[in-house]
């Protein structure tokens, strides 16, 4: 029972870490006191000057775990062998959440992703339902863009002010909470977001870039909503339509 429980616990760490990878997000994270770090991953074929004396120094002073590997070993733990200069880091974030945890919420007000790519529209999407009035985003690990540099840039270092929840899929995680309103944004819908009223526990989902919400996920959804269109514009970037959903009243 009791390696059983430590398992778990194990599980529930690891879930909650997140590999970043570069010379200078690296600098940035180790300069960030309010960055969990875990473990500083380094390829033993760098030269220890000029970025890399900076980043040994730094995490010297915060008593970061160093690990030496070879080029293919650190390319595996990177996941990006062209872009991570040798360098990677695995940060704990707390905000980084079991989609399961939201069945213990009372309420909230979510935006869900569906298959959205572009790491700079989840950076932006993450920073606008950071700063508005959203409780947390719905992340599937499947089809969708990583958590990865260009997202922390993009996100203007709002990534681990709000909930970001992973799941495998969207389905599993919609079909497990009952009682909740999901809506799926769609250009095609005839019922406007703004006919919506406050609800407890409400879902607003975001298709792909160029495809929508897919066709299984809108099964599961309660209604499709649009944003009104003026001049005959068809439909919005993704990270703008949450931008709007985001400062909207509840």
């Amino acid at each position: 029972m009791k390696d059983s429980q430590e398992y778990l616990d194990k599980k529930a760490f690891f879930e909650k870490v997140i590999t970043l990878y570069g010379r200078n997000v690296v600098i940035e994270i180790l300069q960030d006191p309010s960055v969990t770090i875990h473990k500083l991953h380094l390829a033993d074929s760098n030269k220890k000057d000029g970025a890399i004396k900076d980043i040994l120094s730094l995490a010297q002073k915060r008593d970061v775990e160093i690990l030496y590997h070879d080029k293919n070993a650190l390319s595996r733990i990177s996941k990006n062998a062209k872009q991570d200069q040798g360098v990677a880091i695995d940060i704990v974030a707390q905000s980084y959440q079991d989609a399961k945890e939201i069945s213990k919420l009372s309420s909230y007000r979510l935006i869900a992703l569906d298959g959205i790519h572009n790491p700079q529209n989840l950076g932006m999407i993450i920073r606008s339902c950071a700063a508005g009035n959203v409780d947390g985003i719905i992340l599937p690990k499947k089809n969708s863009a990583k958590i990865s540099p260009l997202v922390i840039k993009a996100s203007a270092g709002t990534l681990f002010k709000i909930p970001i929840y992973f799941c495998n899929t969207l389905e599993e995680v919609f079909k497990e909470l009952q009682g909740a309103s999901i809506y799926a944004l769609s250009s095609h819908a005839t019922e406007s977001i703004y006919t919506i009223t406050s609800q407890e526990r409400s879902i607003f989902v975001l298709g792909n870039e160029s495809e929508g919400v897919s066709k299984e996920v809108t099964a599961l959804c309660n209604k499709a909503l649009s944003i009104p269109m003026n001049r005959g514009v068809e439909s919005l970037n993704v990270a703008v339509t949450a931008s709007l959903l985001a400062f909207m009243r509840s």
